[in-house]
């Protein structure tokens, strides 16, 4: 009698993607902020040429998602303390240049523009002494509209700008601020603190 034939059966050794998901889904959930910082940047310098495109493709996705365009009251970006006399920023000022940076890094730089030129127009009207905290996060203000002006000329040379009128009008609204805290710190004799956002942003055509 033939000796039966047995088929090897086949085996499957790829992973159980469902369950792999749910592992990585409950090391995200519990990793902390700066534990998913580091693993983001590894991949993306040492993953395939295609990762780090399809990384900021999802950010922009999830920034529109949750209102890229919100812009909070102008009036709570500073405040004036009764002590002092001085002015200082807000929380909620800080809050907005996260979000401003967070539109700019991820490729969203025309949809930053507002939130910085809003920034921008709550200054006129207000003084501040050489060498406080004021100047400080002015300065900082003025590196971020920098940034935010690189990131949108990168928009335009990766042809992801779908609304060229809407990009043009942040461009003429940031430089109307910039133009205007110009004109206001001049009338009070203080130092302007955009000056290299109005470098940038002068001869900027769209």
């Amino acid at each position: 009698m033939p000796a039966l034939e047995i088929t090897p059966r086949a085996v499957d050794f790829r992973p159980a993607l469902g369950h792999v998901n749910l592992m990585v889904d409950t090391f995200i959930a519990n990793a902390s902020v700066e534990d998913l910082r580091s693993i983001v940047r590894n991949l993306l310098a040492t993953g395939p040429p295609g990762i780090a495109p399809a990384f900021t493709n999802s950010a922009r996705s999830r920034l529109r998602q949750t209102s890229a365009k919100a812009m909070g009251s102008a009036f709570a970006f500073f405040e004036h303390q009764p002590h002092t006399g001085s002015i200082t920023p807000t929380q909620h000022l800080y809050d907005t240049l996260t979000r401003a940076r967070l539109l700019y890094g991820a490729g969203m730089g025309f949809s930053s523009l507002g939130l910085l030129a809003s920034i921008v127009r709550a200054t006129l009207g207000l003084q501040w002494e050489e060498d406080d905290e004021m100047e400080d996060i002015l300065a900082i203000v003025d590196a971020d509209i920098g940034q935010a002006i690189q990131s949108s000329k990168e928009e335009i040379d990766g042809g992801r700008v779908g609304d060229i009128a809407s990009a043009r009008e942040a461009v003429h609204d940031l430089r109307c601020a910039v133009n205007s805290s110009m004109a206001d710190v001049e009338g009070w004799g203080g130092e302007f603190p955009f000056e290299r956002a109005s470098s940038s942003i002068q001869y900027w055509k769209v």
